[in-house]
């Protein structure tokens, strides 16, 4: 197992965004780099049970390349965590997932949750979804952190190509 930074979580988000965009240079397969920025969060944030990628197909969203225990295959817009921040194009921070209305319960050991939307040219091309067994794990500076790190993410997707 790989250590964990230890210091301000501001520190580690700068030093995954400089992971992401190094392990990405020159790589232009999608797939690959999802699968490759789901690892990277799984191995670098520590008290998360999950992480992944939810891509828009035909109106729903539907299981990309992630890291943890499998999880639910399709989820409708506006339906559950996921569902709900896609639909709102809005990054949803939800501390007890079992006090969100509508939660789908893929992990029963998820308790907390981060959602972030991930859009190219204000077309929604899925969400980053990231999950903790701890209440109240994720805070702004979750969101500041995950939102950078989707923003240098969202360039380097072929998403036509998924």
């Amino acid at each position: 197992m790989t250590a964990r930074p230890i210091g301000p979580k501001s520190e580690t988000y700068r030093e995954l965004s400089r992971s992401l965009s190094a392990l990405l240079e020159g790589e232009t397969d999608a797939l690959a780099n999802l699968s490759n920025a789901s690892g990277l969060l799984a191995q670098t944030l520590d008290r998360v049970n999950w992480s992944g990628f939810y891509l828009v197909r035909g109106g729903e969203l539907v299981l990309g390349p992630f890291q943890g225990k499998p999880a639910c295959v399709r989820i409708p817009l506006g339906k559950g965590v996921c569902g709900t921040a896609a639909q709102s194009s809005e990054t949803l921070i939800v501390p007890d997932v079992h006090a969100f209305e509508g939660h789908i319960a893929c992990d029963e050991d998820s308790r907390s949750e981060i959602v972030v939307p991930i859009l190219q040219d204000g077309v929604l091309r899925g969400v980053l979804d990231v999950d903790s067994p701890e209440k109240n794990r994720f805070d702004e500076e979750d969101r500041t952190g995950l939102e950078a790190f989707v923003e240098i993410l969202t360039p380097r997707v072929a998403w036509e190509k998924l």
